[in-house]
């Protein structure tokens, strides 16, 4: 899991105010979005607009995504080999950020 946590944190400090949140599932948010996560498998999980989601599903197949026994609704799980294609899963990410940036800001539940 180094390798992809790595690489997870790589491509969130390439983009101003995104951190890698999580210690047992690594993921990332915007204004209280998770937009893409690792899954328990060392899975990258992406939350893509539905234009990019078809096209990539059209291209990979679909893949349901489910974490804690919940589906995912607009998420994708990224192979293997677009993992190892840096330019395609930094693209991919890039989506991914721009996407949660656009959606409605959701309240944080802060332990208190």
């Amino acid at each position: 899991m180094a390798e992809v946590l790595d690489r997870f944190r790589a491509l969130a400090a390439a983009h101003d105010g995104i951190a890698v949140k999580g210690q047992k599932t690594p993921y990332t948010a915007v204004n209280g979005n998770m937009f893409a996560f690792i899954a328990d498998d060392d899975t990258f999980c992406l939350r893509l607009p539905e234009p990019d989601r078809a096209a990539f599903e059209a291209e990979h197949g679909p893949s349901e995504v489910r974490q804690y026994g919940a589906v995912m609704r607009g998420y994708v799980r990224v192979p293997g080999g677009v993992v190892a294609d840096v330019p395609r899963l930094e693209a991919l990410f890039a989506s991914s950020v721009a996407f949660a940036r656009g959606l409605k800001p959701k309240p944080t539940r802060r332990k208190g």
